[in-house]
């Protein structure tokens, strides 16, 4: 009877993938890459999957670093009408895992052979317990400076390698009529900069025990009291009309020579690229003052749907995320660099070696890092804690030791 049932079940499952294999591919992808550099990198992977015979449907949802994304996600979700792929990344993955509303899309990944050709670390953020559910797409470095090379240039600045460099380069700017820091008033650019600052002044250890470990002698201690003292400092070299500006407008205000500086994941150099300005010509790169690297990983995870036209487009999407040809034209676009090891670089830019050399660095030593604000190293409960406390004192006159006791307080209640 056990081998009859046996015989039976793997014959459904044979013509469940028959079926799967010969349905029309069908996606709808909701994303939140929007901006031009962005627009242009989806193209790629939408015009693929059009190649290969699927029927893409678009979803895009701007704002707020994939927060409103996010929102539209969950109401999808709770209506019985999941997409067919979503952006998604770090715990968020593991978190839509546990709800039970994930595919698995373990058969395309050993097929494809993804766990030789995927960094460990890139790899588990892909996986739920023993299986596969989502496909990388990238890996952004977050602790990016970005400059105008002519503002510079005229006034006699070099890249900074010190947050005291900075801080002195900017004055300068200032003074000279020219907005040093270009930024944005959101949540998730203010946490951007604060934790390229907090890498750069407390260094690698101090970065894990704080962002990944929440330890509390480091959320309270003077290190952590001289990274507010310089976001005190940064918030005086942004411009009044920061509030609620998107960072690719931020990006622009670099392009044209409003601005100096941005600090900014490498998604920033999309822009520039997709307005045909130069690495090292047009616009210089480095990374913020300090030791380490900072990452995010873009990925697509993929929700459990009805129907195999939908379920062949997810294993379609899956390979083609994965694929080469996708990895090599899409991180060109976007301005990261390929989550696969076996990419050849020989066409990416100046910024884009810079990248690889860093990671590569870095992960040999110990200080590859997951990115906080980006979603990477907590859930949302703690890392929108955190953020809460970087936004309050980067928009008041909070104290550095005030923000201090509230961003501990904050933490706890978090957990």
């Amino acid at each position: 009877m056990k081998i009859k049932l046996l015989i039976a079940a793997s014959a459904a499952l044979s013509i469940s993938f028959s079926a799967i294999a010969k349905a029309e591919p069908q996606a709808e992808v909701l994303h939140w890459w929007t901006s031009g550099g962005e627009a242009k990198s989806v193209a790629v992977l939408q015009n693929e999957f059009s190649s290969r015979g699927g029927s893409w449907t678009d979803m895009p949802v701007a704002g707020g670093g994939g927060d409103a994304a996010m929102t539209a996600l969950r109401a999808r979700v709770l209506s019985g009408n999941a997409p067919t792929a979503v952006q998604l990344k770090g715990p968020a993955i593991q978190e839509w895992y546990e709800e039970g509303v994930l595919a698995d899309i373990s058969s395309v990944a050993e097929a494809e052979g993804w766990k030789n050709v995927l960094p460990a670390s890139i790899a588990n953020h892909m996986k739920c317990e023993d299986t596969w559910c989502a496909a990388p797409v990238n890996v952004h470095r977050i602790d990016w400076i970005w400059a105008n090379a002519a503002v510079l240039a005229e006034n006699g600045i070099s890249m900074p390698t010190s947050w005291d460099e900075f801080n002195a380069s900017a004055t300068k700017l200032q003074k000279a009529g020219i907005t040093p820091l270009a930024h944005g008033g959101q949540a998730w650019q203010d946490a951007t900069v604060f934790e390229a600052v907090a890498l750069g002044i407390g260094g690698p250890e101090f970065f894990r025990k704080a962002f990944l470990e929440l330890d509390k002698d480091t959320l309270q201690s003077d290190t952590m009291v001289a990274v507010f003292d310089q976001m005190r400092i940064m918030r005086g070299f942004v411009d009044s009309n920061f509030s609620g500006r998107d960072w690719n407008l931020a990006t622009a205000m670099v392009m044209n020579g409003e601005a100096a500086f941005q600090i900014m994941g490498d998604w920033a150099k999309g822009e520039f690229l997709a307005a045909g300005k130069r690495p090292g010509i047009d616009f210089l790169c480095t990374s913020t003052p300090g030791d380490g690297f900072l990452y995010n990983v873009d990925s697509f995870a993929m929700f459990e749907v009805d129907g195999t036209d939908k379920q062949a487009g997810q294993l379609l999407l899956a390979e083609l995320i994965v694929g080469k040809n996708f990895q090599k034209v899409f991180n060109m676009n976007k301005g990261s660099i390929p989550a696969r090891v076996d990419v050849a670089l020989d066409d990416f830019d100046l910024c884009a070696h810079i990248s690889a050399q860093d990671m590569a660095t870095s992960n040999s030593n110990g200080s590859l890092l997951p990115s906080y604000a980006h979603g990477m190293a907590l859930r949302g409960a703690q890392s929108g804690a955190i953020t809460d406390v970087v936004t309050a004192h980067f928009n008041s006159d909070m104290s550095s030791n005030d923000a201090v006791e509230m961003l501990l307080k904050a933490v706890a209640n978090s957990m």
